[in-house]
């Protein structure tokens, strides 16, 4: 198990990696198709809600009508609770996989201010002003410290208001494309 953060990452390749906690919930699924190649069987309806950064380099192996997928900058729910509102309230969905990644571009946004500044005013045509301040009034909130411990805060915070509702704090490792839990 690999150590990252105060949180321990555990690996996922065979069903009996997965902790008896999760059994009999759709993470058990989501981690099979995902890391082990499950062979994919029809959905009618999701069972799951994954939330990911919004990243093009993670894609999930995982079979249509599986889950709801809400991608957003650093897997962010704050303000957008809605979104996790709607599969729960209106479809009973009782899982939520919140899954960040490695090398996740809202870690340490503020040293690529400049960067973002100077694209907004090439690709967008805002003058250099509008892109300050877009960016200065929107880097506190996006910016994540740390991928996992993210996760982890963002998950106890969600179990709060959705109390009967499983979230499920995951890794996404870009280097290796496999999902990986977060122990706490």
């Amino acid at each position: 198990m690999e150590k990252i953060s105060q949180y321990k990452l555990k690996s996922v390749s065979v069903e009996n990696d997965i902790p008896e906690y999760l059994l009999d919930t759709p993470i058990v699924d989501l981690l099979k198709y995902h890391n082990c190649g499950k062979e994919f069987v029809t959905y009618e309806k999701a069972e799951v809600v994954v939330v990911m950064c919004m990243d093009n380099r993670k894609q999930l192996n995982i079979p249509k009508r599986f889950a709801y997928i809400l991608r957003t900058a650093g897997a962010r729910v704050t303000g957008y609770e809605f979104m996790l509102s709607f599969p729960i309230g209106f479809a009973g969905v009782k899982c939520v996989a919140l899954i960040g990644h490695t090398n996740c571009g809202m870690v340490n946004l503020l040293s690529k201010k400049e960067q973002i500044i100077q694209g907004l005013i090439e690709n967008a045509k805002w003058t250099k002003e509008e892109a300050e301040k877009h960016f200065d009034s929107n880097v506190h909130f996006f910016e994540v410290d740390n991928e996992v411990d993210f996760v982890v805060n963002e998950s106890k915070r969600l179990s709060e208001k959705y109390k009967s509702v499983l979230f499920v704090p995951m890794l996404y490792k870009v280097e290796d494309n496999l999902l990986y839990l977060v122990e706490q």
